[in-house]
């Protein structure tokens, strides 16, 4: 599919102003959880004077390698590691001389990588919600921007809809967090929607529905175990 150019901030607010109009507060007395992924607990109390390892997935929102690499790896992986690692959810795009973004699946994709972006920095320190709502998102993808969508995966996970809303507004630091992200991935040199990276190292890709370059295993057994013997040295 042929790249689409978000070439200005004014294109993606006439974007938001179709599928994300600001009109719902929601009122959230608690918080919502994916089944299994354990609330992390602080570093003092896990790490001791272990270090974290780095575990990155790279992905595209509305990618279905994304999807499956979500749900069928790194999801079910840090149910087991997640306070052993130090995660960052990376997104995949490129950008120009004159500072656009592009994005592989349209604008509407830049919105979504945005989203999930906007919670990582509204919960920074809790993948547990950051993670379950970008995976909601996700598997899902075809849906993205849906407001619908959006509202729902937000209160399933104890997301503000109006702060992840100012947050990709015009004033809101949406756009620069995309940004930095997707130069991230590519000073990692990371071009494929999914690369999951363990120890700053390429350690599977999902690619055209298949698991592609994973010396170690696509499985999620085979990545809790480089976790747990890297986290032990």
């Amino acid at each position: 599919m042929p790249n689409q150019r978000l070439s200005s901030r004014k294109f993606l607010m006439a974007l938001l102003s179709v599928v994300l109009p600001v009109y719902l507060i929601f009122s959230l007395l608690s918080r919502a959880f994916p089944a299994g992924l354990p609330k992390p607990t602080s570093v003092s109390m896990t790490a001791s004077n272990r270090s974290l390892v780095p575990l990155e997935a790279h992905i595209m929102s509305k990618c279905p390698d994304a999807r499956d690499c979500l749900r069928n790896l790194v999801v079910p992986a840090m149910e087991q590691v997640v306070n052993k690692v130090n995660f960052t959810l990376s997104f995949i795009g490129s950008v120009d001389e004159d500072n656009s973004i592009q994005c592989m699946h349209g604008p509407g994709e830049c919105l979504g990588d945005m989203l999930s972006l906007c919670a990582i920095d509204l919960h920074p320190d809790d993948p547990v919600i950051y993670l379950g709502f970008s995976n909601c998102l996700i598997s899902s993808y075809a849906q993205i921007p849906s407001r619908d969508l959006v509202e729902s995966c937000a209160l399933e996970h104890g997301i503000a809809f109006e702060h992840l809303n100012g947050c990709i507004s015009e004033e809101g630091k949406g756009l620069d967090l995309l940004m930095a992200s997707v130069q991230r991935s590519q000073a990692a040199g990371v071009k494929r929607s999914c690369t999951v990276r363990v120890n700053n190292k390429t350690w599977c890709v999902r690619d055209g529905g298949e698991w592609k370059d994973c010396p170690g295993g696509s499985d999620v057994k085979s990545l809790v175990e480089e976790v747990d013997r890297l986290y032990q040295m």
